[in-house]
């Protein structure tokens, strides 16, 4: 019995150690990374920032979450680049995507208007306003179409 008590002192206390350096806090703008600062003035220079999110993963480096009041979502890697934007039902700044996909989605979108970006390892995946999320290389060549409901 004194075992299991043991054992499960230390599975409590290993969670909570796991716990405090995952841990999720908040900071002012003026604590993001340079770059992130600039894409923000850039990009969204009227938007007021609702809430920046700190994410400290145990194997993985910081990113932040950038929340505006207007509902955007931006996500940013611990150097700062943008990895994602989500601005829900406005379109995404258009300098912000690739001027290839730009032109593949006005041909070939149906009118629907790019609503968030999010770039990966060796694709972006581009989501429109109709629930069709289109797939791009790095290179920014079309590979595929996603309907998400």
């Amino acid at each position: 019995m004194k075992k299991l008590l043991f054992t499960l002192m230390l599975l409590f206390m290993a969670g909570g150690a796991a716990h405090a350096i995952i841990d999720e806090y908040t900071i002012s703008r003026d604590k993001l990374p340079q770059e992130a600062r600039e894409m923000l003035d850039e990009y969204f220079p009227k938007a007021k920032i609702g809430m920046i999110k700190v994410d400290k993963h145990l194997l993985k480096k910081t990113d932040y979450d950038v929340r505006l009041v207007n509902g955007t979502k931006i996500e940013f890697s611990n150097a700062g680049k943008w990895t994602s934007v989500d601005c829900k039902s406005r379109e995404v700044p258009e300098k912000l995507v690739p001027s290839a996909i730009r032109t593949h989605v006005r041909k070939n979108g149906n009118g629907a208007k790019i609503v968030s970006i999010v770039k990966k390892t060796s694709t972006y995946e581009v989501g429109l306003s109709d629930g069709v999320v289109m797939i791009f290389n790095r290179l920014c060549q079309f590979k595929s179409v996603k309907i998400v409901d």
